[in-house]
């Protein structure tokens, strides 16, 4: 399984400082940023994919519970607090896990492996639901080649044909498993089982040579070459 990027949320300063630290312990963890507040942490999805939220519950202004329900297209949660009677508020709401402080690294480490085992679940269910021309097609992961962004639609490119759904980009990279597509521009998305080759800023995915936007490159040929 690829890296499962980590959101943490809690308004207390070690709460975030303990999940950081468990977080870094490790290797198929990464830490994309730690928030002190909802607000924050709902701004921050809104431009970075996350797998897995780390969020308090019980935190001022906006709970973590309400946090949840604001967000369109929601990553894995585990929730943490030091109040467990909010934990069936939590579970409705499909948490993988519901962490009661203080927690040590043993209880975090039975979460994280929950979450592994859902997010294999997602991955080996292999299809996507694309809503096109009225209709909700149900396409495999491995048919799909790439994904371009056109304002508010985004067109879908697999083996067979094209469909152009009123999706936002975001929304379906949210969608696709990070093991199996990634970004290479702004505007494209790419199945990284389909790259045929790279060459200077482009990527060959069957007959199309592809942009590689400067901020995705570096990630890219990681990757290409791991």
């Amino acid at each position: 399984m690829d890296l499962i990027n980590c959101l943490v949320v809690d308004d207390e300063p070690l709460a975030r400082e303990t999940l950081e630290n468990y977080i870094q312990e490790f290797n198929n963890l990464k830490l994309v940023k730690s928030c002190s507040n909802a607000f924050e942490a709902i701004n921050f999805i809104k431009s970075e994919k996350i797998d897995l939220l780390f969020l308090d519950i019980n935190m001022p202004k906006l709970s973590g519970l309400d946090m949840l329900k604001a967000l369109d297209h929601k990553p894995a949660v585990v929730f943490t607090t030091a109040y467990p009677e909010f934990a069936v508020d939590g579970f409705e709401l499909d948490a993988i896990d519901y962490l009661v402080k203080p927690f040590g690294l043993d209880r975090f480490l039975k979460a994280v492996n929950k979450v592994e085992e859902r997010l294999k679940k997602e991955l080996d269910s292999g299809h996507i639901a694309i809503k096109a021309d009225k209709k909700i097609y149900k396409i495999k992961f491995d048919d799909i080649k790439y994904l371009e962004a056109m304002g508010d639609y985004v067109k879908v490119f697999t083996i067979n044909e094209t469909l152009i759904t009123h999706q936002t980009m975001k929304n379906l990279e949210e969608l696709l498993p990070s093991g199996l597509f990634i970004r290479i521009h702004k505007s494209f998305i790419i199945s990284f089982n389909a790259i045929n080759f790279i060459e200077g800023n482009q990527v060959k995915i069957n007959d199309q040579m592809l942009p590689i936007g400067a901020s995705f490159k570096d990630e890219l040929l990681k990757r290409f070459r791991s």
